[in-house]
């Protein structure tokens, strides 16, 4: 029978969230149901309520979670009841050209659940990335579960769903970033300093984290950055050109994903070097390049979506790194809330004051 828990509900732009009973039926055929053990606040989800990703309001927010496998439904395989997981939003089809290519991480059909989560009068919720996990149960695609080991507490395993991994594979898996590479990264949020820590873990020896606050320029030291640079007081081009014998650095990653960012990272990586884009830009946000400029300094400008992970390699792994003492997750876990702290969690990452919030269930 259905199911009824508390969750966080964004019902219009703008407007303060709103803890309400939903509904989550039964896993039909490919579906699981997950008991939510705890689930970061991540900016996706804010912009979700300010109407930056689509108008289509009652939004459930949260993704970026861990939990239980509650139920399965038909044709489950890979997972069952009791499963300890982490929910991922590209649930690869297996089936379209980039997966048949064996390139899964850039699948053209990720999928999520077929059936809808509700308020108590019916009324259908838009899960946050095809997942909705600020609440005790949700429904999910069962290929968006990915078992990892239990060992792992949920308050740091569940942030693997989204923002940790979004950084650690800009540099690991998008950037290529190995032994003795030089790694600059702009903005040093939740992402930027998971991109840092990548850096770190790959063996860069120099790694120039940039921001204009110099609290996040003490958080990503502690992730392993070996220089730091206040934009606000100088220029970041010059400065990383500086760091790197004037030449620039071999991968600059752009974690805010604003033109003027991304022409800093443009300029600031040496010849034939790379630029990742891994900050999400707005809708109306556009680039003016000088072409001459893209063709004479050779490299790649690449995107990276999720840091081109494939959950079912990469969660196993990194929480295998963690439990060896070698990923140090917890450092992005500023604090654990309840659901009703949600709307003022909002406020403190407006203010730049946490790295992650944790909702804990």
């Amino acid at each position: 029978m259905p199911y009824e828990v508390r969750g966080v509900i964004a019902r219009g732009e703008g407007r303060e969230v709103s803890v309400e009973n939903v509904v989550v039926p039964d896993p039909g055929p490919g579906e699981a149901v997950v008991a939510v053990q705890a689930c970061g606040v991540c900016h996706t989800d804010l912009h979700y309520r300010e109407g930056g990703i689509s108008d289509d309001f009652p939004f459930l927010l949260g993704h970026e979670a861990a939990g239980v496998v509650e139920a399965v439904g038909e044709g489950v395989t890979g997972i069952e009841p009791g499963d300890f997981v982490i929910l991922n939003w590209r649930a690869v089809c297996g089936q379209c050209r980039a997966c048949l290519r064996g390139r899964p991480w850039y699948c053209f059909a990720t999928h999520n659940a077929g059936q809808k989560m509700t308020l108590e009068d019916g009324t259908e919720l838009s899960p946050a990335l095809g997942i909705g996990a600020f609440l005790g149960k949700t429904l999910v695609a069962a290929g968006q579960c990915t078992k990892v080991s239990p060992e792992a507490p949920a308050t740091v395993a569940g942030l693997l769903g989204c923002g940790v991994m979004a950084g650690l594979g800009a540099a690991l898996n998008t950037g290529g970033v190995t032994r003795g590479d030089s790694v600059a990264v702009i903005g040093c949020g939740g992402v930027g300093d998971a991109a840092v820590l990548g850096a770190q873990l790959a063996g860069a020896s120099t790694i120039i984290a940039i921001d204009v606050d110099d609290r996040k320029l003490a958080w990503a030291r502690d992730f392993g950055a070996t220089h730091t640079v206040n934009s606000r007081e100088n220029d970041p081009v010059d400065a990383v050109r500086d760091l790197t014998g004037g030449f620039g650095a071999d991968v600059v990653i752009d974690a805010v994903g604003r033109p003027e960012t991304y022409r800093q990272a443009f300029y600031a990586r040496d010849l034939a070097g790379t630029v990742v884009l891994v900050g999400v830009p707005t809708p109306e946000m556009t680039l003016e390049l000088p072409l001459l400029d893209v063709f004479g300094r050779g490299g790649s400008l690449k995107s990276s979506w999720y840091g081109d992970c494939l959950p079912s390699r990469d969660f196993p792994m990194l929480i295998d790194l963690y439990l060896q003492g070698r990923l140090p997750l917890d450092k992005f876990v500023t604090e654990t809330i309840g659901l009703d702290d949600v709307e003022e969690s909002f406020a403190k990452m407006g203010r730049g004051e946490v790295l992650r919030s944790v909702v804990v269930l």
